[in-house]
């Protein structure tokens, strides 16, 4: 069966932008531009360290190559004002235990004292500036911000793929002051998506969860003409369900949708992508731990009850459209699964995709941390670190945070 290679622009353009191992940075201050924006308790402890742990390469090919290393990140939502909740303090913390040599915290991101301490760094050494969110200027590109970041460095290397579809001032204006170029863990997360759409190996399923069609329609309506199968679970399951004529109760739904729904529905039709939606669902009628809870099919949910999870006939008829599978793209959850009732289906979703002889590729975000606590991890390809950055990369978007780097064609 033929399929479209189209590619979106922005997978193409990576392999024109300069790359790390491009930049003369031995003895030089390299602005590393990460991801740390991981899970913190209330008592400051680092619940999963994984984002820290994808740019190491990255970080111990800078300090091998005797650079001086300069990470900045975000870390929740400050907005723009210090707040401790959001330091990058324990992530300093927990860097140095990784790299297994010391490490410099700044307490700010810009200003004279952080000037002063980049000042002192000798080849090799490693400092975190606190959270680049912190300054209103980041979130808003701000030019004299960038301006401020880029003066700490010779050179900027963005390793940050989960915020690559933002246009900040770390991300997008200091490109403009310092030659730039994408870290290890960038190339890898696009070279994996590349070879997913460009060149996938078939049959080529994606799996869609979540509980809005709008967040995903993008991504549908790009793989329409690249995949094979497609299986949608999670609440936009039930905009689908309802657009094809059938009643969801309380369930989710986009009414707003319903049309454009139906209109994916044909296209995929047409063009013999076989399209799977739940057959049978956990149904409630509140969101909480406790609540009563039945199995009915997808046409018979009652007024008053919502569908919150997809039920063991759904969960045999997706694991057995993955049987065959070669390529898997996985991006969303089939249900609520931070309630334990409604989060079976995820979790043998999960399990399917680990056991089926295919590249494997999750999504990032929620469907990151559901393979987690399935258990599975170790058994997936490939986890993306961004679940917004990888949905809009596979539905084409420009990703402003790989669009900004310096292209080899113009290097000076």
């Amino acid at each position: 069966m033929a399929r479209g290679s189209g590619v979106p622009a922005e997978i193409k353009d990576i392999l024109n932008k300069l790359t790390i191992e491009e930049l003369p940075i031995q003895g030089k201050r390299v602005f590393i531009r990460a991801d740390f924006n991981v899970p913190i308790d209330g008592n400051m402890m680092i619940t999963d360290d994984r984002r820290i742990r994808s740019t190491l390469p990255t970080i111990n090919y800078a300090i091998d190559e005797g650079a001086k290393v300069i990470l900045a990140s975000h870390l929740g939502r400050p907005k723009g004002k210090p707040d401790p909740r959001y330091s990058l303090a324990p992530v300093a913390k927990r860097l140095q235990r990784l790299l297994n040599k010391e490490v410099v915290f700044a307490s700010d991101c810009i200003g004279p004292q952080v000037e002063n301490l980049v000042e002192k760094m000798k080849p090799g050494d490693v400092l975190v500036l606190e959270n680049l969110r912190y300054h209103a200027g980041e979130e808003k590109n701000d030019e004299i911000f960038a301006k401020a970041l880029a003066r700490l460095a010779d050179f900027y290397v963005n390793d940050a793929f989960g915020a690559a579809h933002r246009l900040h001032a770390s991300t997008g204006g200091i490109t403009k002051f310092l030659p730039s170029a994408a870290g290890f863990l960038m190339k890898k997360e696009i070279e994996y998506l590349k070879g997913a759409v460009e060149t996938p190996v078939r049959p080529f399923v994606a799996i869609l969860g979540g509980s809005k069609v709008s967040g995903k329609i993008g991504v549908l309506e790009h793989l329409a003409d690249k995949v094979d199968k497609v299986i949608v679970g999670g609440g936009m399951a039930f905009t689908f369900i309802k657009a094809m004529g059938y009643e969801v109760g309380d369930s989710l739904c986009e009414t707003d949708m319903l049309e454009l729904a139906g209109n994916i529905v044909t296209k995929l039709r047409q063009n013999n992508v076989k399209f799977y939606l739940p057959v049978d669902c956990v149904i409630a009628q509140t969101v909480e731990a406790g609540a009563e809870t039945k199995i009915v099919t997808t046409q018979e949910i009652p007024k008053g009850w919502r569908a919150l999870d997809i039920g063991p006939a759904s969960v045999k008829l997706f694991s057995a459209a993955l049987q065959d599978a070669k390529t898997i793209i996985w991006n969303g959850p089939m249900g609520v699964f931070e309630i334990d009732a409604f989060s079976r289906g995820t979790y043998a979703i999960a399990h399917s995709v680990a056991d089926a002889y295919a590249m494997t590729i999750i999504g990032g975000g929620d469907t990151d941390f559901a393979v987690h606590k399935a258990g599975v991890t170790d058994a997936m390809s490939f986890i993306s670190t961004g679940g917004g950055a990888s949905l809009q990369l596979l539905e084409g978007k420009d990703l402003p945070g790989i669009a900004a780097l310096t292209d080899r064609d113009t290097q000076a």
